[in-house]
């Protein structure tokens, strides 16, 4: 919680009003039992009217400034509150953005999410209720008891009894509930998994009529929830019943000794009423810092899921830029290994290749033999385990992130697009891109007729993640995003899987004739798609089992000649 504070000193001044004020009030609320004794043992004991009715317009006063001050607090409360924690929710969704593809996939995206919304809304409540009430409840607690003192020493003793009771209790449900808060919100990390997975996937569950087994999965996991909530709530629950037994039972104490003493002539009976007051007022704000200790347990057990997220560092050190080598080959692999963390073998083993400017390598091989992984290592979504990935002769680790995937157009296997227009979403590719380019990179993503067909053309608003668009419209938008930016090294990573032979053709040949002359790696499992590339790769469980042209490959890796035959098998003659 300390590291998450330095986010309320641009708001320093509201953090020390709003307390200040809450103070204030408290203060105003301590004079009232003394007022409401004087009142009845001198207006009401001598039947004075225009002293009560005096008297009384001073409690109104008191309850107009407390309800002014309250206000007050509660507003520049709410300005800290809310204030830091957007601070930090925009801090935290930056370093989320900083962390490689290894960290994100360690930490999970159900965990992220939770982080980011339900933990962060946790922690600005914690901290708004702290602002107002942390230093107001115990005020008025000590303050009460003070004032107690100053009515009558004998009976204040009951104070000094209960309230140590009081606040033993307090903390040591506090103890006992943080570690169990944290439980609680891991719970809700794997309910909010298995939503985002099932929505995610409906189609599939559906289509395999896996309904049943998923909502009894699911319904575990809420199961689990729920029986961690209940745990947590039994004991939490016992705060007010027992602070209302403790606190009854001192105001027992407190009447009996005050009965006796005005009996004795001791205390008045005005006396007796502000002793009760006090202890009524003890009884109200330890309820609230009672809710307020279990508020701050669960902010504190939040504000600890998010500083764990802040504290993970990224493994990949950003470079010094990109130099830009004149003759150097456009991608080199130099002996790359690869391991992802926490597997127990590695996703590609002692792959070396060297992929000249204006050549196309394609690479091909089974599910698993690890195409995305190598794609991903040119674009350093991940730093090789072993050997050296080099572009245009700089070692992509003494690179800067910014200005290598500059150089680079990558569309990734899963067609990705966003709620917006379709200019917005090709955009991202350059910003400053002119409408001109944006229809030289559409006729070469074959995506032109996708565009003229939208009512508004460009300006024709897509869904998020590109719902109303067929997966083939879906690849070819994310081509033509990638090729609005000219990049010098353009990646297609099984990208025009959804798309028939014909367009893929045509799509193949427009790839060739742009004047840019990127270096392109094609990855498919095609062998249409990459029979035409100037070397093809194969790739076999993470090793490279073949390179060459189509032609040499047929003969000399089996591999190879068995996918070819695999996809242009002909059927024998009746």
């Amino acid at each position: 919680m300390k590291k998450l504070m330095i986010y309320l000193k641009e708001y320093w001044l509201q953090s020390v009003l709003g307390p200040l004020f809450k103070l204030f009030e408290a203060l105003l609320e301590l004079l009232v039992p003394l007022i409401m004794a004087d009142i009845i043992d001198t207006g009401v004991a001598r039947a004075d009217t225009a002293y009560i009715l005096r008297w009384s317009l001073v409690l109104v006063a008191l309850g107009a400034a407390g309800f002014v001050c309250s206000v007050t607090a509660q507003y520049f409360a709410a300005r800290a509150a809310t204030g830091a924690t957007a601070r930090l929710r925009h801090t935290l969704f930056a370093h989320i953005q900083s962390l490689s593809y290894a960290e994100l996939d360690t930490l999970g995206t159900a965990t992220l999410l939770t982080r980011m919304t339900s933990d962060m809304n946790q922690v600005q409540t914690g901290l708004n209720l702290a602002l107002r009430l942390l230093l107001r409840s115990p005020f008025v607690v000590f303050g009460a008891m003070v004032m107690a003192f100053t009515v009558d020493t004998t009976a204040a003793l009951v104070f000094v009894v209960a309230i140590p009771i009081l606040f033993a209790v307090v903390f040591a449900i506090l103890l006992t509930c943080t570690p169990l808060y944290k439980k609680v919100q891991g719970g809700l990390d794997g309910v909010l998994g298995a939503t985002r997975e099932n929505l995610e996937g409906a189609r599939v569950i559906r289509a395999f009529t896996m309904e049943q087994r998923e909502q009894a999965a699911f319904c575990k996991k809420n199961a689990a929830l729920e029986h961690m909530q209940r745990f947590v709530g039994r004991i939490s629950a016992l705060l007010n019943p027992v602070t209302y037994v403790i606190i009854n039972l001192a105001i027992v104490a407190i009447l009996r000794t005050g009965a006796m003493q005005v009996a004795s002539g001791a205390l008045t009976q005005g006396e007796v009423i502000a002793l009760y007051n006090y202890m009524s007022q003890i009884l109200v704000e330890l309820v609230k810092m009672a809710n307020l200790i279990l508020t701050i347990t669960k902010s504190l057990a939040s504000a600890k899921r998010i500083s764990q997220v802040l504290d993970v560092k990224t493994a990949m050190a950003d470079g010094e830029g990109l130099p830009a080598l004149k003759g150097a080959s456009a991608v080199q692999f130099q002996d790359v290994s690869f391991r992802y963390p926490g597997a127990s073998g590695d996703a590609l083993r002692h792959i070396s290749f060297t992929l000249e400017e204006g050549k196309t390598l394609g690479v091909i091989g089974g599910t698993g033999s690890g195409k995305s992984t190598l794609a991903g290592l040119v674009a350093r979504c991940y730093d090789a385990t072993g050997g050296t990935v080099k572009v245009f002769g700089a070692d992509v680790r003494a690179c800067g992130m910014e200005e290598l995937r500059k150089t680079i157009g990558f569309v990734p296997q899963k067609a990705q697009l966003f709620a917006g227009s379709i200019r917005q979403n090709l955009l991202w590719g350059d910003p400053g891109a002119s409408d001109a380019s944006i229809g030289e990179a559409l006729d070469a993503a074959q995506a032109s007729e996708i565009v003229a067909g939208k009512p508004g053309g460009l300006s024709y608003m897509l869904e998020a993640g590109g719902r109303n668009l067929s997966g083939g419209q879906r690849q070819r938008l994310t081509i033509a995003r990638a090729l609005v930016r000219r990049p010098k090294i353009l990646i297609l990573d099984d990208s025009a899987s959804a798309l028939d032979f014909a367009t893929d053709a045509a799509l193949r040949k427009s790839l060739r004739t742009l004047p840019y002359h990127p270096a392109v790696i094609v990855i498919s499992q095609r062998i249409s798609s990459v029979r035409c590339a100037d070397e093809i790769l194969v790739l076999d469980d993470g090793s490279a089992v073949g390179l060459g042209t189509h032609e040499a490959l047929l003969q000399t890796c089996a591999v190879y000649r068995e996918i070819d035959q695999s996809q242009n098998r002909k059927e024998p003659n009746a």
